[in-house]
């Protein structure tokens, strides 16, 4: 994950992402290790066109490329959603929140909760150790509510669209 998500953030709004482009995303989501060869081939361009589209979006952060992990089969057992309230500045929390190396996923949000983030780690007592000595010792953190995973029912980094035999339709 970028260092500074803001900034790639921002970069990533002002990226231009044609109809190609988001086909060649879902073709990447589906299988990550997709050659330019068979890309190209799927979305009717040469080989070096695909490379140039995919290395512009990877380098304009508007998606990454990388290997997603079962967290127990490598002994982190213990996997939470923590809302978090604060009081002062969010973003100022967020940052501090993504210092954290156990910290995966961190978002700014409106509701009962001004962040969410969700973390990873071997087991209670260290998620104990997390919560009182890297979360709620953030200067601005109000409250926690930690919510903790039973069972992982369903986990994608696809976002919405359906299969990739939907964009070629609506094309």
């Amino acid at each position: 994950m970028p260092k500074d998500l803001r900034a790639t953030t921002a970069r990533a709004r002002r990226s231009r992402v044609d109809a190609v482009d988001r086909e060649l995303i879902q073709h990447l989501q589906d299988d990550g290790r997709m050659s330019y060869a068979a890309l190209a081939k799927a979305v009717g361009l040469s080989e070096a066109a695909v490379r140039q589209r995919v290395q512009r979006l990877l380098e304009g952060g508007v998606m990454q490329v990388v290997a997603v992990t079962d967290p127990m089969t490598v002994n982190l057992m213990r996997q939470t959603m923590i809302g978090i309230r604060v009081d002062g500045d969010t973003r100022q929390v967020a940052a501090r929140l993504a210092e954290v190396p156990e910290v995966d996923y961190v978002v700014l949000c409106a509701g009962s909760f001004d962040v969410l983030c969700e973390l990873t780690c071997a087991d209670d007592e260290q998620l104990l150790e997390l919560l009182n000595s890297q979360i709620r010792s953030i200067p601005g953190v109000r409250s926690t509510e930690t919510f903790l995973y039973l069972e992982l029912v369903k986990q994608t980094y696809a976002w919405g669209g359906g299969p990739v035999e939907r964009i070629a339709a609506e094309q």
